[in-house]
Formats: C-alpha cells, structure tokens, sequence
C-alpha cells in the first residue's frame, strides 16, 4: 500500500503525456468525465457516497456535498490554545462517529507533536469511553520531531491499516506547508483513508484539506427528561460552534452542533447555552470596587530626582 500514492503520481502524468499525444488538454478531460458523470448520475453519486462520511445533519451534509471526505484530509483548526479540548472532543466526536458508520476492527491512530502534548495533554481513556470510543481502538504516539510525525502520518495512512488517522500539531509551522499537505492528500486519497488535521491556535493558510472548521467551545444545554422539559442544574451533551471555513460555499457557515454520547450522533442545538451561557452579561453591571482618588494603584517610580539640569 506504500506505494501506492507514486504509482497515483505516475498514472497522473501518463494520463497527462496520453493527452498531450492524443492533441487534448486536462481541462478536456476534465470535461468529458463531467459528460460521463451525467450520463450516469446515479453511478457517479453512488461512488461519490461510498467515500463520505454523512454527520446525519442535513444541513451539514448538504453543505459537505455529502459528508466529510473518507478518502481526503479535513482540517479542524482552533483560535487559542485554550480551545484545544473543544476541537480536541470535536475530533474525537467523529471517529467515535466514524466508528458506528464504518464497523471495523482498525484502530485509530492519533499522532501528536511534542509541543501539542505538553500543552494541551494527552487522551485520556475515561474522556475516550465518554465520546464512544475505547481506549484499545486508539493508539497514541508523539515523535520528537516535526519531519518524524510526518513521516508516520504519511506510511499509516499509506498502509490502510487504520480506520483514521489524526495528525495533531500546534499553530502554522514552517516546516509544515502546502507541499507537504498535498503529499498527505495523495496518500489519503490513493489508501482511501481520512486524515484529520487537528491544528491548535493556528491561523487559515493553504492546504489540500477538502474541508476546514474552525471550533470554537459552547456552552451546553441541560439534558432533557423524558417529557421533554430541562432538568434545572444539570448540564447535557457537548456542544462545538463550528464555522466552516474552507470549502465551495462562497461564504463561511456556522452551526451549533451537539453530540449525543448516548446515541452517537450529531444534531443541531438550536437552544444551547440559553441558561449555562459564560458570556451571559451580568444582571448589575458595573465596577465592583470604586476607582482610587489618590491614584496609588500605580507603580511608584523606582528613586527619587536628587538633582534637576542646570538652565545654562
């Protein structure tokens, strides 16, 4: 299976040389493989499904074309360091959903940098069986260098020994660019393996993820009783606020989507945060305690003038 992403790079440029012979361009192939997909519609959407990951929203879905590509990368950045557990549980939400969709005896490779590591921890088994997913179906590995987790990422997802693979680093990295982002794409693509990008306080830049979602934390709802009302003081199922970023919408989408650890799957929360919300304002605004008169909370300058400059 390793080799399978350069026999995908030689089959592009025969493919290409075949055209050139024949007096066609690529876009002229590209054309008439559209023609084809018209022809059979319904062979093309089957075999376009059959690599998708659905999240059961249908606006979701509709905005994925579908589902999160199974043969691709997909992107899931956050702002600040300290929303790295919401787009961490986020991560975790769809290979737990991943699992339910596609049974399967592989395991989930999780590959961390040092630096992602010591700052936003290591997967915790009770958190993992919290989210649908058991510690023996996740293994865990942190390389010391940048080129070593990619070079990892790049043979298990070549292998197609893993259901997933999730690549875990901090911010934009030099070493770390549109090049060898396309490579990981072309492993993905040729194994038909999902890779998930997991990027930590990291800034949009250009990549070959099909999808990217910036994920932000939310405030979750109170779990609901059979009846249907809240149960006052309790707090329900996680809930991430995801923009979506990258993808053929001409502008970004958001949604408020809740995972249900129960049932394992997605929906939209519509009323979460309407009671536990952190950014509620508060009902007496206003300064706690009176400004000083005598201004003594400043710093007092360090000496004092002994002497002043002489006028001439």
């Amino acid at each position: 299976m390793a080799g399978n992403a350069t026999a995908q790079e030689k089959l592009f440029a025969l493919r290409e040389q075949i055209a050139r012979l024949e007096g066609k361009s690529l876009p002229g192939l590209t054309a008439a493989k559209r023609e084809e997909a018209a022809v059979h519609p319904e062979h093309e959407k089957a075999k376009s499904s059959q690599f998708r990951l659905a999240l059961g929203v249908p606006s979701m879905d509709l905005a994925l074309e579908g589902g999160l590509p199974l043969d691709g990368i997909t992107e899931i950045r956050s702002r600040l360091m300290g929303d790295a557990g919401a787009a961490s549980g986020f991560i975790l939400s769809l290979a737990a959903h991943l699992k339910i969709r596609q049974p399967d005896k592989a395991p989930v490779l999780w590959i961390s940098d040092v630096v992602s590591g010591q700052e936003a921890g290591l997967p915790y088994s009770v958190g993992l069986r919290q989210f649908g997913l058991s510690p023996q179906n996740i293994l865990y590995a942190s390389p010391r260098k940048l080129d070593d987790a990619l070079w990892l990422a790049e043979n298990a997802v070549a292998s197609g020994a893993f259901s997933a693979t999730i690549l875990e680093i901090r911010g934009n990295l030099r070493h770390f660019g549109l090049t060898e982002s396309r490579r990981l794409g072309l492993r993905a693509k040729a194994a038909q393996r999902p890779l998930f990008l997991l990027r930590h306080a990291g800034k949009e830049e250009a990549s070959s993820a099909s999808f990217r979602f910036l994920v932000e934390p939310a405030p979750a709802a109170g779990r609901r009783l059979p009846d249907g009302s809240l149960l006052g003081g309790s707090i329900g199922h996680s809930v991430f606020r995801l923009t979506l970023e990258k993808s053929r919408n001409p502008a970004p989408l958001s949604f408020l989507l809740e995972w249900n650890l129960h049932d394992r799957q997605f929906s939209l929360a519509r009323d979460a945060g309407e009671t536990f919300s952190s950014r509620k304002e508060p009902a007496h605004p206003g300064p706690r305690l009176p400004a000083p008169v005598d201004r003594q909370d400043r710093t007092p300058v360090v000496g004092t003038v002994v002497a002043l400059e002489r006028a001439s």
